[in-house]
């Protein structure tokens, strides 16, 4: 990870910086839209969810590469070396130039298969490895959104618990999820320029909104100084953090964990940002996805997370409490009920939770439809049965309980694996299809 993202400035900054993707000259959707559908897809629920409790988990119980407790800067930054630059780079910047050059410009399938289109040719559409890269990608990011529907389950019902007093129980969770599953369908047949777009530009519209209100009537100078004392923290051990092989307990529950889940994402992100990325340079791609998404995202969980370590501190158990008690799903609502206008701002987080996994929710099931016909439009009926299935398996996982949960969260590392030897090419393939592209300029 660390090469891809350094490999991805690197190109980005170079002279292939200025190369257009895609064979067209203007891109199809305006700068904020194209951000915006990037940054809903991947953050989903832990825009909201992990934002709240990881940098609280490890205030509470600081990362063995630091071992000081109560620590502000070292647990925010850990959290942004999970969610940070390496995590972005993953997603969508190698592995999307590669793609949009075999798709556009080779005419080559939109499937994760011709992302090994520059290594294989065209063998590669026709053989038994592309299938099986095909269905392991699908499956990983299968796998990947679900574990985000079903984390969705068990923050909004207690939530919902914790502002209006309905009941916490399996009903509501299965409530909610088909209350995800039927705004995805909705979405689903309206398109891409009008669903996902729109659900995109209004999630990021609400999280700047409550970004705003938080830092008006919340902690505003902790959050500030925490940030740039964090992403100090964060940029100078940079390498050590993110090489850490260390306690491996830890690392299975944490950075495995997460890399894991995002590795999955990967060919599936990729398809996403080639779609609609066409028109684009390669340096526009490289600063929107590894540059200006995890710069957002470090800052959105000094706000959320920031908020509730300075709560911790000035009234200790006040967040620490319903997150060890209760769970990580209870830390979000621990925060916001201590800011003014909890009101309004608690129920509004609630509803940036639901919009966020809805958005991925569509989104992914759009991507796998994608990569299962190839086309880059795929019918509103294959997207409706993905939604569908990836809902209905994340609640039987929530009935099933809490082994059911990390039964997934366990399911997603291992589908991991071979995704990951699919994306570890791209760090040689991405800067040789670049090369050819200025060549044939």
């Amino acid at each position: 990870m660390l090469a891809t993202f350094f490999v991805a400035l690197w190109l980005g900054f170079s002279r292939y910086g200025k190369l257009k993707l895609g064979k067209r000259d203007q891109p199809e959707i305006s700068t904020f839209k194209w951000i915006s559908m990037i940054m809903a897809t991947l953050l989903a629920g832990g825009g909201v969810f992990w934002a709240a409790a990881e940098p609280m988990y490890h205030f509470v119980d600081a990362p063995p590469l630091f071992g000081e407790d109560n620590n502000p800067s070292t647990a925010l930054a850990q959290s942004f070396m999970h969610w940070g630059f390496l995590a972005w780079a993953i997603l969508g910047t190698l592995s999307a130039v590669v793609l949009m050059y075999g798709h556009y410009h080779k005419s080559m399938p939109m499937k994760p298969r011709t992302l090994l289109y520059p290594m294989f040719g065209e063998k590669i559409n026709n053989n038994i490895i592309g299938k099986v890269i095909d269905a392991f990608s699908i499956i990983a990011v299968a796998a990947g959104t679900i574990g985000p529907i079903g984390f969705l389950g068990l923050q909004a019902s207690y939530g919902l618990q914790a502002v209006f007093g309905i009941p916490d129980v399996f009903l509501t969770q299965l409530m909610i999820i088909i209350g995800v599953v039927f705004i995805s369908t909705i979405s689903a047949v309206t398109g891409l320029y009008k669903g996902i777009q729109w659900l995109s530009k209004f999630n990021v519209r609400l999280a700047l909104g409550l970004l705003a209100a938080v830092l008006l009537v919340g902690p505003a100078g902790f959050i500030i100084d925490q940030y740039v004392v964090s992403l100090g923290t964060y940029l100078t051990e940079f390498v050590s953090m993110g090489t850490y092989r260390g306690e491996n307990e830890w690392l299975g529950l944490w950075t495995i964990f997460f890399w894991g889940w995002f590795i999955g994402y990967g060919p599936m992100m990729a398809m996403l940002v080639s779609r609609i990325s066409r028109g684009r340079t390669i340096r526009e791609l490289m600063v929107a996805v590894a540059i200006i998404a995890p710069v957002v995202t470090t800052f959105w969980f000094t706000v959320v997370g920031g908020s509730g370590i300075y709560f911790e501190m000035e009234n200790p158990g006040s967040v620490s409490d319903a997150l060890m008690d209760t769970g990580m799903h209870a830390a979000m609502i621990a925060i916001t009920e201590q800011l003014p206008l909890s009101w309004i701002i608690t129920p509004l987080f609630l509803l940036l939770t639901v919009l966020f996994v809805i958005t991925t929710t569509d989104s992914m099931a759009f991507t796998i439809s994608m990569g299962i016909t190839g086309d880059g439009n795929p019918t509103s009926k294959l997207r409706i049965f993905w939604a569908v299935l990836m809902g209905v398996i994340a609640a039987i996982l929530l009935y099933i309980g809490e082994g059911g949960v990390e039964a997934l969260q366990n399911f997603i590392v291992v589908t991991a694996v071979p995704v990951s030897i699919l994306l570890l090419p791209m760090i040689w393939l991405a800067p040789k299809v670049a090369k050819k592209m200025a060549n044939k300029a």
